[in-house]
């Protein structure tokens, strides 16, 4: 068995380096020079490898489509976002696809992590490795196992998760089973089909969505009573079955984009999804609620918004990762715009290159953030936690802590503190 696995991100990295253990010439591959320069040189941006386990391992880091060639196993683990209408953008898909094709050989497996809603990998993937490659469909064997990646999660990573497998036949599904089994020590699920795969994996984040959507609107709702979303969550968390959901913002590359993939398909199907829909409606608007309550209170304090000096403490998608897919703290900066507030932004995880690149957001420095009229703590990064909020604010400035990071400041009577 020679594997390859195609997509080099959070999600393919941790693989590749796992499969390297057990099986002698691992292909890493990535269409990004730099990136396969990167890890070649014992470096990851995304912090997901272990550096020592990358430096040691085995595995050949290439973009040049030859080193594909002689592999049987590929696994294809590259992004499946959403385009600016909210519908699923598939390209990146089939184009790893095609890149397949084009050293697929009889025989070989090709096995799809990547998030899509079902159906993709057979009707979608399947017809471009063999019109590339120039097989018939009957001549090389398809699978899906999709991904549990966590980013920045050190403890359950991809050893310790059970791995969901499926594949187009028993025969097939043995093999994708035994070769994922062989490096995750938690166990395989074997799905009964390929589409259930699919389907399972579109449901995870979809059920967090809607459910971090019902905090959220708990949240408005209990902003208006003047109650605290965490002391509520708190006391009902005391009972057995309350399931432990949190308000706050929803980014990144899963959970506020694949429930997108579940309601495409359900509307091409004659079918109008209403409690998935409606839980990406108020997720979505989280962003510019923060902004506005901003606005609301700097006006409470007497301070007009066109001359209020205001500080956004993190930027990326989650806590301390670098990643900034799909964040939605740009949200927040293009509602304060609309008041006439140009906030300065702190991030110390994410590259300033990449962040004015996709959002056009220049990152400042802490020690500019001074004499604030108004903060907030959009991501709760480690490093806040000890970082001196009262010392940057003026007196009767305003903190938004979107996450109770530092709840202790609701006792400063300097400042007007408030959190989802």
């Amino acid at each position: 068995m020679k594997i390859a696995v195609i997509g080099l991100g959070y999600v393919g990295l941790p693989l590749a380096l796992a499969f390297a253990e057990n099986y002698e010439g691992t292909v890493g591959f990535d269409i990004y020079q730099a990136r396969v320069n990167e890890l070649s040189s014992g470096n990851d941006r995304t912090g997901e490898a272990n550096l020592d386990e990358l430096r040691k391992s085995s595995i050949k880091f290439s973009s040049d489509l030859n080193d594909l060639r002689g592999c049987n196993f590929y696994v294809v683990a590259v992004p499946t976002p959403i385009d600016e209408f909210k519908q699923p953008d598939l390209r990146p898909l089939i184009c790893a696809s095609e890149t397949v094709g084009k050293t697929l050989c009889e025989g070989d497996i090709v096995v799809y992590e990547s998030t899509v809603y079902p159906g993709v990998t057979e009707e979608i993937c399947g017809p471009v490795l063999a019109r590339v490659s120039g097989l018939r469909r009957d001549q090389f064997k398809l699978g899906y196992s999709p991904e549990r990646i966590n980013p920045g999660d050190k403890e359950h990573t991809i050893r310790k998760i059970t791995k969901i497998v499926s594949g187009e036949d028993e025969a097939t599904l043995n093999t994708v089973a035994d070769v994922y089994g062989s490096v995750v020590t938690a166990g395989v699920h074997r799905a009964p089909s390929i589409k259930v795969a699919e389907a399972a994996k579109v449901i995870e984040n979809t059920q967090r969505d809607v459910n971090i959507a019902l905090m959220n609107e708990l949240a408005m709702i209990f902003d208006r009573m003047g109650i605290n979303t965490t002391d509520v969550l708190k006391a009902s968390g005391t009972k057995w079955n309350f399931l432990k959901f949190s308000p706050g913002l929803v980014g990144g590359h899963c959970i506020g984009v694949d429930p997108y993939y579940l309601t495409t398909k359900a509307e091409q199907l004659g079918y109008h999804p209403q409690v998935i829909i409606s839980g990406r409606r108020i997720n979505d608007g989280m962003g510019a609620f923060i902004a506005q309550k901003m606005i609301k209170l700097l006006l409470q304090n007497g301070v007009c918004p066109n001359t209020a000096k205001v500080g956004i403490l993190g930027l990326t998608f989650k806590e301390d990762v670098p990643d900034i897919r799909n964040s939605r703290v740009p949200d927040i900066i293009a509602e304060l715009k609309d008041y006439g507030v140009t906030p300065l932004v702190h991030d110390p995880h994410a590259d300033a290159d990449d962040v004015h690149h996709e959002y056009g957001i220049s990152l400042t420095t802490l020690p500019e953030m001074q004499q604030l009229d108004g903060l907030v703590i959009a991501v709760p990064h480690m490093a806040y936690i000890d970082l001196d909020i009262a010392g940057m604010c003026k007196a009767g400035a305003v903190v938004l802590d979107v996450k109770s990071l530092r709840r202790e400041l609701a006792d400063n009577a300097n400042l007007h503190y408030w959190s989802l």
